[in-house]
């Protein structure tokens, strides 16, 4: 059992140290060629962050483990929402974007919903993962096109955090060995961490599937934790979000969608994928929808009542792997008190919210009338 966790444990760390390298050699790269810094973080910084679950899951179908494949993308887009918003949120309330709710959440829902159309034949195959592909190279296209018509102040923002690397030829050698170790730290971390966590799981008696829905989905999704929590602690409340936001779209659409590419066959989904992981990918993504409501901000219950969700998701995974006595009333308990005790108090904060814009709004007729 030691060396299976060593194998994960040092996996992680080449993982992490691999994409760190790839997004350093990218953006440098990429600016010293004169690309905007504004895109660069929409694309090279944004994907780097999520190039451990792509690795990780491609390597896992070649190898034949496509259980884990499917389970880190499901299992990270659970993890992004829950744990790491949820951890954000109890750090300090996030701002939420109005951009984000009215365009990027609805899209992250929307491919959401369509891996779930895609997986109801108990398969995801190679022209559902081509669809997908191309679904996210739109969405490249979309955030360029929208990058450019940012207000000066946000490009200006971009080129301080990201200022650009003079051309100069030592420099883009040493980006471009950047890269090329990058992708070499990659392959060889996603290798030792899939060979960990399939041993763990025979080890343990449970299914690939449960094993990427936790130790591996919480394993790749490092870079995104790292990145949430001290965009909190920094007071960029509304990058917190927008990362986890974009991340969860490229894992479905990049992803899933390579996945589907390179397997043999397709890309296998499971009977309990397909009736409770992927609904509560779904439910996950949905729910977003009346927090981020709530005056455009995750308040720090909000956060609170993220984090109880998968712990009580992470919770009920370990008692249906273990087939426990205490699942049937486990899940009664949900299904018949918290959740819809849940949905009730979101449903109130959503109502009021409504009803203050709606008051404001009157209020600024008023004022308006009144000083014609």
């Amino acid at each position: 059992m030691l060396i299976p966790i060593l194998l994960l444990l040092g996996g992680l760390v080449v993982l992490t140290g691999g994409a760190e390298l790839l997004v350093r050699g990218a953006s440098r790269l990429a600016t010293a060629f004169g690309v905007s810094a504004l895109v660069v973080g929409l694309t090279v910084v944004a994907f780097g962050t999520s190039a451990p679950e792509l690795v990780v899951s491609v390597t896992s179908v070649v190898a034949g483990q496509g259980d884990i494949a499917l389970g880190n993308v499901v299992g990270s887009n659970i993890f992004n929402i829950l744990f790491i918003l949820g951890v954000s949120a109890v750090i300090t309330p996030l701002a939420v974007a109005q951009k984000l709710v009215r365009i990027d959440t609805p899209i992250m829902i929307g491919v959401a919903l369509l891996a779930g159309l895609f997986a109801l034949d108990g398969q995801i195959g190679r022209w559902d993962g081509i669809v997908l592909a191309l679904g996210l190279a739109a969405f490249v296209v979309f955030c360029i096109r929208h990058a450019r018509r940012e207000s000066p102040a946000v490009t200006a923002e971009y080129e301080r955090e990201h200022p650009a690397t003079p051309k100069q030829s030592g420099n883009l050698w040493t980006c471009s060995l950047g890269i090329l170790v990058g992708l070499a730290l990659l392959v060889a971390g996603s290798k030792m961490f899939v060979s960990g966590a399939v041993d763990i799981a025979k080890t343990l008696g449970v299914s690939d599937l449960v094993i990427g829905l936790t130790i591996v989905a919480a394993g790749t999704s490092l870079p995104e934790v790292a990145t949430s929590i001290m965009a909190a602690l920094r007071g960029e409340r509304d990058i917190a979000v927008g990362n986890v936001v974009g991340s969860n779209i490229f894992n479905v659409l990049g992803v899933l969608g390579v996945s589907a590419v390179v397997a043999p066959d397709s890309l296998g989904v499971s009977a309990a994928a397909l009736r409770f992981d992927i609904p509560v990918m779904i439910a996950t993504s949905l729910a977003c929808v009346p927090i981020f409501m709530t005056g455009f901000t995750i308040a720090r219950w909000e956060g609170a009542l993220f984090l109880a969700y998968y712990g009580a998701y992470t919770t009920y995974l370990v008692l249906d792997a273990s087939d426990h006595d205490a699942l049937p009333a486990f899940s009664r308990v949900m299904l018949l008190f918290v959740v819809p005790l849940s949905v009730l108090g979101l449903g109130v904060g959503v109502v009021r919210t409504l009803r203050r814009e709606r008051a404001l709004e009157r209020l600024a007729g008023v004022r308006g009338e009144t000083q014609r």
